[in-house]
This record gives structure tokens, C-alpha cells and sequence, in this order.
């Protein structure tokens, strides 16, 4: 894996939760990680990982992912097994 996922996995995975993750880095990690993204409505997004459907809220203005997101992506992560 790739440094800049293995950074975007350590924010993730952070004791306390980082609010301030690029959500184009995460969605960078989701593809590497073999996910199927597909657009829903608005600035909804569909993510199929691990033979789960997700369903996420691209963040704006900002660009930073809010931490409830956060701890939702490190919760699907930690129960497939991915660490940081």
C-alpha cells in the first residue's frame, strides 16, 4: 500500500478523531481497498466494500470529512480486519 493511504488510514485511526481528513483521500483509500463507488442523489455517494453497501455524505463547502463519518469508516474497517 501506498504511503499516502497508509497516512490517510493512521488520521482514521487516530485515539482521538481527526475532523479535519480530506474526503478525497478517503475515497482514494476506499478505491484502493477494491471499493465500487457510484453517485446517488445530491452529494450522497454509494460505497460497495467487502460485500457491504455504505452510503456517505461527500463533506461541502468543506472539504473535510466530519468526525462522525470518521468513526463510521474506522468501524467498517476495523470489522473487515484493516488496520493502520
Amino acid at each position: 500500500m501506498k504511503r499516502k493511504y497508509k497516512k490517510t488510514l493512521e488520521l482514521i485511526f487516530t485515539h482521538l478523531v481527526s475532523g479535519n481528513i480530506k474526503w478525497a483521500n478517503i475515497e482514494s483509500l476506499f478505491r484502493e481497498l477494491g471499493a465500487k463507488i457510484s453517485e446517488r442523489e445530491g452529494s450522497r455517494i454509494g460505497i460497495v466494500l467487502f460485500g457491504e453497501i455504505q452510503i456517505f455524505h461527500r463533506p461541502h463547502p468543506s472539504p473535510d470529512t466530519d468526525k462522525g463519518a470518521v468513526i463510521s469508516i474506522r468501524k467498517l474497517l476495523e470489522k473487515n480486519g484493516v488496520k493502520s
